[in-house]
């Protein structure tokens, strides 16, 4: 630290600012601490509550389950596995198929979006159709794709795709509409063609609005998979909740909707993560100091 800096710290203004910047740390690390405990109280509370009521049957507990039973069941597949084999084994092939589903719909989006952004014609030609598309309810599709590429992953990778398509091209259509036109008029200027602008000035505009649909868009992936294992599948975690649901077994419905929940929280977790990593030039939340 140069002698200006550490003379500038230890003036009156420098050690206020310091107390400051330390106060809004503290008080910030103390909100997250609240919120988190907050979280943690309310999640037992209402676990607790679902036990209470099943054991003194005041609700079903044949019907509602209680946690403890969905524990056991967890620990039962872990441990011993499920009807249709491992139970990482089943988690792995629904992961597969919403991963791989996610994928491609995130990159058709991303292309098609960006293409009817930047190109007027485009969007007028495919307008109608892309909106008459997406008017369709989707999950209604999983019977068709089932037929149409059997019961092997291919369905349920079909179903993930056009979950996850049309959140992601709309954000992208979006975002390249979107893009600030005296930005675009100055790359011009200088010289920039139509594709030096699109990569890069467009695509890194739109990239905020992207990562916005990717959130929600990973667990319509999922959901894609779930609902086309659940309506005919060899494995994953959709056959284990149609399985427990044909044997009247609701602790295993849930015990299925927690790992999936499981997964998807872990998915959004590493994708909040990959966003902070690449827009580090974004201010922070700042919400908590208002």
């Amino acid at each position: 630290m140069s002698p200006e800096t550490l003379a500038l710290a230890k003036s009156p203004a420098g050690a206020g600012r310091t107390d400051r910047s330390r106060a809004r740390a503290r008080a910030a690390r103390n909100h997250r601490l609240l919120v988190h405990g907050t979280r943690v109280l309310l999640l037992v509370g209402l676990l607790g509550l679902w036990e209470w009521l099943a054991r003194t049957a005041v609700i079903d507990p044949f019907n509602f389950s209680m946690p403890s039973k969905i524990w056991d069941q967890m620990s039962q597949w872990a441990l011993h596995g499920t009807p249709q084999g491992p139970l990482w084994e089943q988690i792995w092939y629904t992961l597969y198929e919403a991963l791989l589903g996610w994928v491609i719909g995130v990159i058709g989006g991303v292309v098609l979006g960006i293409a009817l952004g930047r190109v007027r014609f485009l969007a007028d030609v495919l307008g109608p159709y892309i909106k008459v598309l997406n008017a369709l309810p989707r999950i209604v599709l999983a019977p068709i794709f089932l037929i149409w590429f059997g019961l092997g992953p291919a369905s349920k990778v079909a179903s993930a795709v056009v979950l996850v398509f049309f959140p992601v091209f709309f954000n992208a259509f979006q975002g390249a509409r979107e893009v600030d036109r005296n930005l675009v008029a100055n790359s011009r200027i200088l010289g920039a063609s139509n594709r030096q602008v699109t990569l890069q000035v467009v695509i890194p505009s739109a990239t905020s609005w992207i990562f916005t649909s990717l959130h929600v868009s990973f667990g319509f992936a999922l959901i894609g998979a779930i609902v086309g294992e659940y309506i005919g599948a060899t494995k994953g975690l959709g056959l284990l909740v149609s399985a427990s649901q044909g044997t009247f077994n609701a602790a295993g419905v849930y015990a299925a909707m927690v790992i999936l929940a499981v997964v998807a929280l872990l998915a959004e977790g590493l994708l909040a993560f990959l966003e902070r990593r690449l827009f580090r030039w974004k201010p922070a939340d700042t919400a908590g100091d208002r």
